[in-house]
């Protein structure tokens, strides 16, 4: 492995890793993090460099937007003013959760994560390093999955790539991530929404609060 740095949870503990992780982030580095679905790839939102470096380790196209992990709904929110209050029983009911929205993005979404688009990603984990990361790290991160582009997901340390790990200054591991199956994704800035990727929940279950969901 040739990330510079590798924290294991099990033995520094969530907070203990998730300061180092937040340390790393402030300081306009990249950190894999375990999430509840694969591990992901994180860059502060403060930091435009470190975003586009996400593009660069990934050989992502510069126009593919990056999805943002927050902390909270309340996270959310102060990213997209209004935009998901009349979303509020879809959220309660899957964040947090393996559910990606998408919504208008606003002057608070930095153009290097929307990709020139007017839309942004936003995502809840159910896992508590990654809460504990975002909430040291102030609450929202860009992140996408630990991969090069087109290549399998990573659902633990193991699977990461060298070609990968030499633009990361820090791997958070906790083991395998529990879902190992990227989060299903919900275009809600069309009338009527459309599902953009099928992920762990079903569109039956979604059905019931969403009825008129385009597959």
């Amino acid at each position: 492995m040739s990330a510079r740095r590798v924290v294991r949870v099990d033995e520094a503990g969530c907070e203990a890793a998730a300061a180092a992780a937040a340390q790393a982030l402030t300081s306009g580095e990249l950190v894999v993090m375990p999430t509840d679905t694969v591990y992901g790839l994180a860059a502060s939102l403060k930091h435009p460099e470190a975003i586009r470096r996400i593009f660069r380790a990934k050989s992502r196209p510069a126009d593919m937007p990056l999805p943002v992990l927050v902390a909270s709904l309340e996270d959310a929110e102060r990213l997209v003013p209004g935009e998901l209050e009349k979303h509020e029983a879809l959220l309660s009911r899957f964040w947090p959760g393996a559910l990606t929205v998408v919504v208008a993005a606003s002057e608070h979404i930095p153009v290097e994560v929307s990709g020139g688009q007017s839309t942004v990603g936003l995502r809840r984990p159910d896992d508590a390093v990654a809460q504990a990361i975002l909430r040291a790290a102030g609450g929202a991160l860009a992140v996408t999955s630990a991969n090069i582009s087109g290549e399998p997901p990573a659902r633990e340390v193991a699977d990461l790539t060298d070609g990968l790990l030499q633009h990361v200054a820090l791997v958070v591991d906790a083991g395998p991530c529990p879902g190992g199956v990227a989060s299903a994704v919900i275009d809600l800035n069309t009338t009527p929404p459309g599902l953009l990727r099928a992920g762990p929940i079903g569109v039956d279950a979604l059905r019931p609060l969403l009825p008129d969901l385009v597959e």
